[in-house]
Order: C-alpha cells, then sequence, then structure tokens
C-alpha cells in the first residue's frame, strides 16, 4: 500500500512538472507547420469558390466572417473537452509527449472528419425548426445560428474553466432545443414550427445511453484483460517520466488515434452542418448547391427524378387539390407529420419541378444566382418529406418503390447536404488548437480525479477501446454522443471493476453538469435568440 501511495505521489509530480513545462520544439514545430499548410489550404479554396459565385455586393463577406469565426470558435472551444479528451490517456501514461499528441490527434481528427459520411452534421439540423432552415438568409436564420454558437461557447467555457469534461453534444442539442422553443412561443400564432421532438428524443436517448455503455463494457474488459493479459506493468500507474514498455506504448498510442479518428468522424461534425447553414445563408450561390456534381451524376439524377414522379403519381390522393405553394405545403407536412390529400400531389409537383430544372440548366453551378437558394429549399423539403413518409410508411409504398425513393433522396442529399473539403480542415484545426489550450485540465480530471487511484495503463486503453467502439456504433447510425461523457465513464468502470473506489465529488460534479447542460444551454440560447430576433 505504501509502495502504491508512493508510486501515485510519484506519479503526480513528475506530471505537474509536464503540465507546468514548455512545450517542445518539436511540437510547436509540427503544429505551426499543419496549422500554416491548413489555413494556406482553406484561404485558397475559399477564394475560388468566392470568385466563382456572382457577388454583387461585400456585405456578405464581413457577415461570412463574423458567422465563421463564431462557429470555428465553437469547435476551439470544444476541442477543450471532448478532443483533450483523447488525448487525456496517452499524455497522463507518458506515452506521448502533449505537444506530439495534440498534433498526432489532430492529424486523426482531420483524418475522421474527412472521411465522415456528413450523416451526423446533417443528423443535429434536423432537430431545428424546418422553417429556419429554409429562411437561413433571414434574419431569423441568423438570429438562430448566432444563438446557437454563442449559447454553446459560453457553456463550454464555464465547464472548461471548473475542469469538468462537459459535454459539447449535449450543449449543442440543449441550445437547439432552446431555440425552436423560443421560436414556438414568439411565433405561437402563426402555427410555426418548435422543436423535432421525435427526433430529439433518438439523439437524447443515445447521449443517455452511450455513458452507461461506457462504464460497464470498460469494466467489463478491466475485469477481462486481467485473466487474459499477465504483464503485471500493464496495471500499474504512471511511475515517473519514462514511457512504458513499447507494447503498453503502441496500445495507449493506438487507443488515443482510434479516439481522436472516430471523434473526428462522429463529434467533429456537430458545428459542420451550422457552418453550411452560414455559407448557405451569406453567400447561396457559392454553397446553396453541390457544384461539384459531375455531368454523369446529373444524369443519373434526371432518371432518378422521373421514377419518383410516376411513384408517387400512383399514391396521389384523388381528393387532393394542387394549391399556389407546393413547397409550403410539403413544409406544413414535415412540421406537423399529418398526411393531407394535397401533399402527396405537391410533394410529386416538386419534384417533377427539380426534374426540369436539371433538364434545363445540365449542371447546379449553371443554375441562376438568384434561384440557387430556391431550388435547395424545394431540394430540401422533398428529401425530408421522403424520409417521414418511407419512416411512417404513409402512404404504403412497397419494397421497390421505397428502394427507388430512397435512391432519389440519396441524389438529392448529394446535391445539398454536401461539406467541402476546406470546411472540415477548418473544423479540425479548430479542434486541435482548443486541444492545444485546453488539455490540462481535462488531463487531470480523467488521471487524477475520477478514481481514488491514479489511471493505469490498462484502464486507460480499456476506457479508450470501449471509447472507440462506441462513438463507432453511433457514426453508422447518424448519432451523435459525447466523447467526454463515453471516456470519463469507461474510466469511472475501470476503477470501480477494478475496486479502486471513485471519487465521489469529481462523479458529482460530472454529473451536476450532465444534467444542467442540456436546460442551461436552452436557456442560455432561447434567451439569445429572443435577444437577436427584436435586433434583426
Amino acid at each position: 500500500m505504501a509502495a502504491t501511495t508512493a508510486n501515485a505521489l510519484s506519479g503526480t509530480s513528475l506530471l505537474d512538472r509536464k503540465l507546468k513545462g514548455a512545450p517542445s520544439k518539436k511540437g510547436i514545430f509540427a503544429f505551426l507547420s499543419a496549422l500554416a499548410a491548413g489555413i494556406v489550404y482553406i484561404v485558397f479554396h475559399v477564394a475560388h469558390d468566392l470568385d466563382a459565385a456572382s457577388i454583387t455586393s461585400y456585405a456578405p463577406y464581413g457577415l461570412l466572417a463574423l458567422a465563421l469565426l463564431i462557429a470555428l470558435g465553437f469547435e476551439f472551444v470544444n476541442g477543450f473537452h471532448d478532443t483533450a479528451n483523447a488525448v487525456a490517456t496517452v499524455i497522463y501514461t507518458h506515452s506521448l509527449e502533449p505537444n506530439i499528441a495534440v498534433v498526432w490527434s489532430g492529424i486523426c481528427n482531420l483524418a475522421g472528419v474527412l472521411l465522415s459520411s456528413g450523416t451526423v452534421a446533417f443528423a443535429v439540423i434536423t432537430l431545428l425548426p424546418v422553417e429556419l432552415i429554409l429562411q437561413v438568409s433571414s434574419g431569423a436564420g441568423f438570429a438562430m445560428v448566432f444563438a446557437l454558437l454563442i449559447a454553446a461557447i459560453l457553456w463550454n467555457l464555464g465547464t472548461w474553466w471548473l475542469g469538468l469534461p462537459a459535454s459539447s453534444s449535449h450543449t449543442m442539442v440543449g441550445s437547439i432545443i432552446g431555440v425552436g422553443i423560443a421560436n414556438q412561443l414568439l411565433m405561437a400564432r402563426t402555427g410555426t414550427s418548435g422543436v423535432d421532438w421525435e427526433q430529439a428524443m433518438k439523439v437524447l436517448k443515445a447521449l443517455l445511453i452511450s455513458p452507461v455503455i461506457g462504464f460497464v463494457f470498460a469494466g467489463m474488459l478491466i475485469l477481462l484483460a486481467k485473466q487474459v493479459a499477465k504483464f503485471p506493468e500493464l496495471y500499474e500507474a504512471p511511475k515517473d517520466s519514462t514511457p512504458p514498455p513499447l507494447p503498453i506504448r503502441a496500445l495507449m498510442v493506438l487507443t488515443c488515434t482510434g479516439v481522436s479518428f472516430f471523434h473526428g468522424s462522429n463529434d467533429g461534425q456537430k458545428g459542420m452542418g451550422l457552418i453550411m447553414l452560414i455559407l448557405i445563408g451569406t453567400v447561396p450561390t457559392a454553397y446553396a448547391l453541390n457544384h461539384a456534381v459531375s455531368p454523369a451524376q446529373m444524369q443519373d439524377f434526371i432518371a432518378s427524378s422521373e421514377r419518383a414522379g410516376r411513384i408517387l403519381d400512383h399514391h396521389v390522393d384523388p381528393k387532393g387539390i394542387l394549391g399556389p405553394d407546393a413547397r409550403a405545403t410539403v413544409t406544413d407536412y414535415i412540421r406537423t407529420k399529418q398526411l393531407q390529400p394535397d401533399t402527396i400531389l405537391a410533394l410529386r409537383e416538386l419534384v417533377e419541378d427539380l426534374d426540369h430544372e436539371v433538364l434545363l440548366y445540365k449542371e447546379f453551378k449553371a443554375v441562376p444566382p438568384q434561384d440557387q437558394a430556391n431550388v435547395r429549399n424545394d431540394m430540401y423539403v422533398a428529401s425530408e418529406a421522403l424520409r417521414l413518409m418511407v419512416k411512417a410508411n404513409n402512404p404504403a409504398f412497397n419494397a421497390d418503390e421505397k428502394a427507388a425513393l430512397s435512391s432519389y433522396k440519396e441524389k438529392v442529399d448529394h446535391a445539398t447536404k454536401f461539406i467541402p473539403s476546406w470546411v472540415k480542415v477548418a473544423v479540425a484545426l479548430a479542434l486541435g488548437l482548443g486541444t492545444m489550450v485546453g488539455w490540462k485540465r481535462v488531463v487531470v480530471t480523467v488521471g487524477e480525479r475520477i478514481g481514488k487511484d491514479h489511471l493505469t495503463y490498462a484502464q486507460g486503453a480499456s476506457a479508450g477501446l470501449i471509447a472507440m467502439g462506441t462513438i463507432f456504433a453511433a457514426d453508422k447510425f447518424g448519432l451523435p454522443v459525447s466523447t467526454t461523457h463515453i471516456l470519463s465513464s469507461g474510466v469511472a468502470g475501470t476503477m470501480s471493476a477494478n475496486g479502486n473506489g471513485l471519487r465521489f465529488s469529481t462523479i458529482r460534479n460530472i454529473a451536476a453538469g450532465w444534467v444542467f447542460t442540456l436546460p442551461a444551454a436552452a436557456l442560455l440560447s432561447g434567451s439569445l435568440y429572443w435577444i437577436f430576433r427584436h435586433i434583426s
């Protein structure tokens, strides 16, 4: 027991010296090189996009710069929490130097983001009121985006200052709920939509269940490892600044790599959907439609549109009467989830109109600048309506019809739900910068304040492996989860299973952050949205 205490104290003093030490020159050089290369890449691609766009006023540039600064500020603060968790165990166990770990984590985050499908980014967007999504270039649309991002930044900064591994996922979802409720209260007489509670509950269930999975399975994994891997060094806390034996070091680096990669593929997407709304709202001629769609893909889109139109024609209600605004009719269906006699008729009209426009212009970048946002909105509404109809099985499409409509929806989404590569690079850089600034507080919490004893190599590896698997599964289902809560609950699970005991003051604080984050973020964002709406 005395030896264990001595080792723990030794680990504490060495970690303290490392936390207070100056960054290594190699780490600084590697990070600055990556930062410079990323900035050059971003500037080149943004300039190319804006040069190809028909912009008659310079006002959008200022608004675009401000909005992107706030959006990337959210990702920067996100790096304090979630990305810092990805490097916590590898730094705490001296497997990598802090600056090298941060750069490596940033590269893995970038790889995860670049290889991601964007499903999580747009799953978050679907929680927002559909009217605000369609009117993102209006005052209400910008009030929504600014309220969401500023509320998330303020709450994340507050919890980081307290050293709590709070969840950026909870913060973002809470902010969206707050804006949705505030929007519905402000527009109560118009019947405007608020929160998509069905989609919100799906996301909240994932956020609730994932920490439980982290706790249980990480605890089970550490118990299994004790029966299988008979290496005493694996179950010891770091004794000094010397890196652990090569196999253990490789395992720790592997878990850091995996958590960082899957964090990028899931959590790194949270702000991307909002960034795309900003780009669409400020420069629709460049970002409303995917100009990278090839001529061959355009032909596939036309053929798929014709099939979708014929299928919808078979399900038109004879009592339906087409109104003057097909998009408004379909938008009402998305808001209410209630199929009316004129819904299918209006949806078929949208699909046929889009087919005719694509036939006319041949490629999306040829669509007149003043029509780009309208075409994008028609596509977005058609896609969301088809998603809801297929999910509810109303109307009752057969298997072949569902396959054809799903194919059409996929092609529509390819035209509207896309993320330019420079946005992904910008988010990865913002996460990396945030991690560089904020990793110290989170490393101490994860390594020393969750359990009564210090974190061992096996416990760090078990928590990391379970976090990797859980985030990977969530990514496949298009669900946002919290890297922070999965990893910290995994560490708690290993401590509990190992009989080390838990520091209930830390667990209480983390649990309090988990409980209060969502309502606090909702209240904050709702209040900001009310203020911004009145200003705009």
